[in-house]
């Protein structure tokens, strides 16, 4: 079972090594890694040449104007010859490198149409502090109409899926991921199942967590998502995710605190 990993850039020389790294360093191989690039003009395509060689053909880039990250990753998914597709962010990586091999067993279930877990958070200047743990571990598909979703970055999904149900809406600023998943999840109900390991390693900063800008977009987003797809609900039942949000970031601030 091929798994065909997207990865979108743009100026991304600062963090790409890592994600390139953790990808080679994967235990599952048969693996294609496509580098879905903006037109960068700092280092990032000298990094993706250094190390192609080290994919063995396992690595597929472009580089050329694009309209946002959203459309870099729907250009990825029609690339992609792999079985199974996920995302893998430019200042992301694996967390461990048994991840995709345990995308690739779960997966081996033809009952199964994609899997999610756990990602967590790290401070950009210190990969060794964790900012946030986000579970995934309590998702349930009645969560959607609260503004819940997997963790994206853990999600990964077979190809014929998205052929079937469709990509990421580029009209959406920030919550295309959103968008993407109530369609597929909520809408159509496809099987889906929790694996409780920690997929993803990612900088804090990012366009959906950061400032009060981003958060009120992704609300819109969000609200957006609804009235798109037929979804019941608004802004009240939004507005208590992020109560749960708060309380979430208050346990884990004081488990960190104990030293637990």
């Amino acid at each position: 079972m091929k798994i065909s990993v997207i990865t979108a850039t743009f100026n991304s020389g600062g963090t790409l090594r890592d994600t390139l790294e953790s990808v080679i360093g994967q235990g599952y191989k048969d693996v294609e890694h496509l580098i879905i690039d903006g037109g960068s003009t700092d280092n990032t395509l000298d990094i993706v040449r250094k190390y192609e060689p080290r994919y063995g053909g396992r690595l597929r880039w472009i580089s050329e104007r694009d309209r946002g990250i959203y459309d870099a990753m729907n250009k990825g998914i029609t690339m992609a010859s792999g079985e199974v597709i996920g995302i893998l962010n430019s200042d992301d990586f694996y967390t461990s490198p048994d991840v995709l091999q345990a995308v690739a067993d779960a997966l081996c279930d033809p009952s199964i149409d994609a899997v999610y877990g756990d990602v967590h958070y790290v401070a950009p200047d210190d990969l060794t502090r964790t900012t946030r743990y986000y579970s995934s571990a309590g998702f349930r598909r009645w969560k959607m109409r609260l503004g819940w979703m997997p963790a994206h970055p853990s999600f990964y999904c077979r190809k014929q899926i998205y052929e079937r149900y469709g990509t990421f809406d580029i009209s959406f600023k920030i919550g295309a991921d959103f968008e993407n998943l109530l369609r597929l999840i909520y809408v159509n109900g496809i099987r889906t199942r929790y694996l409780p390991i920690d997929f993803v390693t990612m900088r804090s900063g990012g366009a959906s967590t950061s400032g009060l800008k981003s958060h009120r977009q992704i609300f819109n987003d969000h609200l957006r998502a609804y009235r798109k797809n037929g979804v019941h609900s608004n802004a009240l039942f939004e507005s208590l995710r992020y109560a749960a949000k708060i309380k979430e970031l208050a346990a884990f601030k004081l488990k960190s605190s104990l030293g637990l």
